[in-house]
């Protein structure tokens, strides 16, 4: 068996630097490695470009990375509540690629998967499938998409053990899985690291085959991004 287990996040996030490409789990603040973000904004990497579905609040989540200006190119679903993403979006400072929902899931899909692209009709007749190649099948416009190409894929699992097996929690499976292996190296934040042979493996979510580096993180604060609660009567 091959032990994936690093000492901490800084020895995780050994080999990334400015100018690379990067995936990021999580939907809204549900989800997030954060602390990778956290060293990632430790180490003031630059240039960056992020992958993922949205970019977190002001000062959360990637929010964080956006307000130190590390992050040239975002390629997302949408802007969200993350009003410094759209002044910067707006203003030119950084470049913006928005991207289908299920498109996304599906790129990163077919990086994982060793898939090159795709065809979906979602995007066609818009300017999503300007510049792209527009095939017809059985009647209906499709545009090929292509795999995301990444140099890390940055996860965070509620369980995972010494093998990288992971267990998601709850809707914090949500594009974790599907980043998994997209990569070319995934890291792997958990919530509580077990010895292999410890989890039950009808409950595993992702294999340890698409995890190359594993550690247990530190202070979660798991925000949520929009609390809304019934009124007293």
């Amino acid at each position: 068996m091959i032990k994936k287990t690093v000492a901490n996040v800084r020895e995780a996030c050994e080999g990334i630097e400015d100018g690379m490409t990067f995936m990021l789990g999580g939907f809204g603040l549900c989800g997030i490695p954060e602390n990778i973000i956290s060293e990632l904004v430790r180490k003031n990497i630059q240039n960056v470009t992020c992958i993922s579905n949205n970019a977190g609040v002001d000062d959360f989540g990637l929010g964080l990375l956006l307000k130190k200006h590390q992050i040239k190119k975002m390629i997302s679903s949408y802007v969200g509540e993350n009003a410094e993403f759209e002044r910067q979006m707006l203003s030119g400072e950084m470049e913006v690629e928005l991207v289908p929902q299920g498109t996304l899931a599906q790129r990163c899909e077919a990086a994982r998967s060793g898939i090159p692209a795709f065809f979906t009709p979602a995007g066609y007749g818009t300017e999503v499938a300007e510049g792209k190649e527009i095939r017809e099948f059985n009647g209906k416009m499709y545009v090929m998409e292509e795999a995301f190409k990444a140099d890390f894929s940055f996860v965070k699992a509620w369980k995972g053990d010494e093998a990288g097996n992971l267990i998601f929690k709850g809707t914090a499976r949500n594009f974790n899985p599907a980043m998994c292996g997209a990569g070319k190296i995934t890291v792997a934040e958990v919530e509580e690291l077990v010895p292999a042979g410890e989890l039950d493996p009808n409950q595993i979510h992702i294999p340890g085959i698409f995890v190359q580096r594993i550690f247990q993180g530190e202070k979660f604060e798991k925000r949520i991004e929009q609390l809304t609660v019934r009124k007293r009567n």
